[in-house]
């Protein structure tokens, strides 16, 4: 099996870079792994020192196959930064498996991801294989599928991002006019389309929303597993419109998931624990945290 290259998107925060970096070398598969490490230039004069110190930090990473480091020369923000990145990485490699810097992954992680891209490589209606599960209080299968694509720690290929759709607004019409808002927002418990909408009058510059709205409209699905892979450290306050939150929290997989080949289908328990988990946060100070928590990591503008 040819290994997926992976990417990782950095930006200004050394100490989770590092940790990242970290966690991934504990995969058995990193030595066999190219690494494409996309550093954003800084936006502000206050964030120069510690850009310059995740590059610096980055420059002594050697224990993967390959490492490519790009510097951009002018800060792209985080949306056009992974847009670009995806898209020509993809291009050469044909699969990729997509990071960034704020996760923390299991050392089963590469394993799974590569896995699930080869073992459903050839399914068209697969459209990506994702590492993170919500902390939802129910058991899941092993693996299942989902209608849509997701943002944290992520792996698809060629035909798969070939199908995302950069226009905001044409998502957002064939949203709405199809009557799929309900669906697209998990039986309206989470309002992702008002963040799509957002997205088209540029409140937020989200491609995580439109990468689910393509997935989403074209009726493909993304694989889960049943205990989560990745990890998302960056409620702990270090993000720009991030504070300290641990909703969304997990324990990472201390075993690999075993992958079988399954029906590519809505997985309706899954998808009811995933609503109940919205539906159930009954305090309304934790609801508020929780959906920006959410917000946060669906709008990828939060770091630059």
């Amino acid at each position: 099996m040819k290994l997926a290259p992976v990417i990782l998107f950095s930006y200004n925060r050394p100490n989770h870079i590092k940790r990242n970096i970290e966690s991934l070398l504990k995969n058995k598969e990193a030595g066999q792994s190219d690494l494409f490490v996309f550093s954003d230039a800084p936006k502000k004069e206050e964030d120069k020192l510690k850009v310059e110190q995740v590059r610096e930090y980055l420059s002594t990473i050697t224990q993967f196959q390959s490492v490519t480091i790009v510097k951009r020369e002018f800060n792209y923000g985080l949306g056009k930064n992974i847009i670009d990145g995806v898209t020509e990485i993809v291009a050469t490699y044909g699969k990729v498996i997509v990071l960034e810097d704020d996760l923390v992954v299991s050392p089963y992680f590469l394993e799974y991801m590569n896995e699930g891209l080869e073992l459903y490589e050839n399914d068209d209606s697969v459209i990506s294989i994702h590492g993170y599960v919500y902390p939802v209080k129910e058991k899941l299968p092993e693996t299942f599928f989902l209608k849509g694509a997701d943002c944290l720690g992520w792996g698809t290929w060629k035909r798969g991002w070939d199908i995302f759709e950069p226009d905001g607004n044409l998502l957002l019409k064939k949203i709405l006019e199809s009557d799929q808002a309900n669906a697209f927002d998990y039986n309206n418990a989470y309002p992702f389309t008002q963040m799509l909408k957002d997205q088209s009058e540029g409140k937020n510059n989200s491609w995580a929303v439109r990468w689910y709205a393509s997935a989403f409209l074209n009726d493909k699905y993304t694989l889960y597993p049943r205990k989560s892979l990745v990890y998302h450290a960056g409620g702990d306050g270090s993000g720009t419109n991030t504070g300290y939150d641990t909703q969304l929290d997990v324990t990472l997989s201390k075993k690999p998931i075993k992958l079988n080949k399954i029906n590519v289908e809505q997985n309706i328990s899954a998808y009811n624990s995933f609503v109940r988990f919205y539906k159930t946060i009954s305090h309304p100070s934790i609801l508020y945290r929780l959906k920006r928590k959410i917000k946060t990591i669906f709008a990828s503008s939060s770091n630059n």
